[in-house]
C-alpha cells in the first residue's frame, strides 16, 4: 500500500489544523427529523459561512461533513461538533450561525439548543 499518498492528501487538506469538526444531518434519503430543504438549506449556510469566515483552512481550521442521518430522527436538522461531542438540534441557518460564532469561533456551546454532550468532554 502506498500511504505515501494519504499523508500527502492528509496534509494538503491540512487535517492536522483541524480544531473542531461539526457534522450535520441533512440531505435524508427518506426525511424523518426535519423537511429534506430544511437541512439542505441549513448545509449550504454552513457550507458558505465558514468559507466566507476564513474557518476552512489554516490553523484551528473547521472541518464540516453532510451526514444522511445522525439517528436523532427528532427536532432536526440535527448537528454535532466534535472532538466537543456536543449534539445540537434545530439547526436552522439562523441556529448554525450561534453555532459557528458561540461554539465553532469562541468554544462556548451554544445552550439554547444543545440537547446531549459526550460526558468525557468538561464544559
Amino acid at each position: 500500500m502506498d500511504t505515501e499518498r494519504l499523508v500527502q492528501i492528509a496534509q494538503r487538506l491540512e487535517i492536522g489544523n483541524i480544531r473542531r469538526h461539526i457534522f450535520l444531518c441533512c440531505d435524508q434519503t427518506n426525511p424523518k427529523c426535519a423537511a429534506k430543504e430544511a437541512g439542505l438549506e441549513s448545509w449550504e449556510y454552513l457550507k458558505r459561512r465558514l468559507a466566507e469566515l476564513g474557518l476552512l483552512a489554516g490553523d484551528g481550521c473547521v472541518y464540516r461533513t453532510k451526514a444522511n442521518c445522525l439517528r436523532v430522527c427528532e427536532q432536526g436538522p440535527i448537528a454535532v461538533v466534535y472532538p466537543d461531542g456536543i449534539w445540537y438540534r434545530s439547526a436552522t441557518p439562523e441556529v448554525i450561525e450561534r453555532i459557528i460564532q458561540e461554539h465553532l469561533i469562541a468554544g462556548q456551546p451554544v445552550a439554547d439548543y444543545m440537547f446531549a454532550r459526550s460526558n468525557t468532554m468538561k464544559y
